[in-house]
Order: C-alpha cells, then sequence, then structure tokens
C-alpha cells in the first residue's frame, strides 16, 4: 500500500528549503488500527511524511532527473508528540548537500508551532534503467507521473517564491 503523506507544497527554495502540509483526516484507513480509542498518525508515517518533503526537494532541485529518490539513511529521530485527526503537520527539510546520486536534510514535523518529530535524512537518488538498460521507459513513466502529482502539490504561490 502506498501512502501520499504531503497534501500541500507552500514553500520551495530549490536546493535549499522545502515547506510542506499533511492534513491528518479520521477517514484514513490505518487509523482504524492505530489506535482505535486513541487514533494517531503511526510514527514511521510521520517519518515518511519527512522523506517525501525532502524528495520533493531533490527532485524539483534536479528537475526530475532520478526517477526515484528513496531513503538511504535516518539519523535521530526524535518522536515528541502524536498527531491526531484534525491536525496538520508542518514538515520543513533543509538541503544540507546534493550530488545527483544522494542528498543530506534536517527535517521537522510540527504541530501549532510545537515540534512532534525530527530527523537527519540522506536520501539515494536512482534511475532503474542504470542497472538495467529495458528499464528506461519505466523511468520515463515515474518521472511524468511524479512531475504530475508534483503539479498538484505545489501552492503557486510557493512556485512564485522560489
Amino acid at each position: 500500500m502506498k501512502f501520499v503523506l504531503v497534501d500541500r507544497i507552500s514553500a520551495l527554495e530549490p536546493g535549499r528549503r522545502i515547506v510542506a502540509h499533511k492534513a491528518l483526516s479520521l477517514a484514513e484507513e490505518y487509523l482504524a488500527d492505530h489506535f482505535p480509542r486513541f487514533p494517531v498518525l503511526p510514527g514511521v508515517l510521520m517519518l515518511e511524511g519527512l522523506v517525501q518533503a525532502s524528495a520533493w526537494l531533490a527532485r524539483a532541485t534536479l528537475d526530475f532527473a532520478p526517477s526515484l529518490v528513496v531513503l538511504q539513511e535516518a539519523r535521530n529521530v526524535t518522536f515528541k508528540s502524536f498527531l491526531a485527526p484534525g491536525q496538520v503537520l508542518r514538515l520543513e527539510s533543509q538541503c544540507q548537500e546534493m550530488t545527483p546520486e544522494r542528498s543530506l536534510y534536517t527535517a521537522s514535523g510540527q504541530v501549532d508551532a510545537r515540534e512532534v518529530v525530527k530527523a537527519r535524512l540522506a536520501l539515494r537518488h536512482l534511475n532503474l534503467a542504470d542497472m538495467d538498460e529495458s528499464q528506461r521507459s519505466v523511468d520515463e513513466r515515474i518521472r511524468r507521473e511524479m512531475r504530475a502529482l508534483f503539479g498538484l502539490l505545489l501552492d503557486e504561490r510557493a512556485a512564485a517564491q522560489g
């Protein structure tokens, strides 16, 4: 099952910083199990939200050259509170270093200006065709889909700022 944990990108400075948002709804199916009487966003999904925001920054900075941007390492991950339905998680990620193959970030998530999660992230940038030339068309399809989704997520004011 795949979850999109970024609902909107409100600020984007390619190569430097991104601010994104995740609004948690009681309708999200994983809340039925986590936990039925105290529904909260699982910590691993808060971390995944940080990863996804950082990956959007990498894609925008590298003009979508890598088809895949994946988590290589998460360090110093700290969870400080819960995210409940009706709350909005503000995801901010600052790029520390970026090459065509890899990027490093310090990222945090806040609810009402209160930090609830933070981490240092390393992301790896890949193309399937680098491992198997027959996958070039898959890379292109993924890039098209990511560009289309990015267009839906990016607030036009963020594009004007960045």
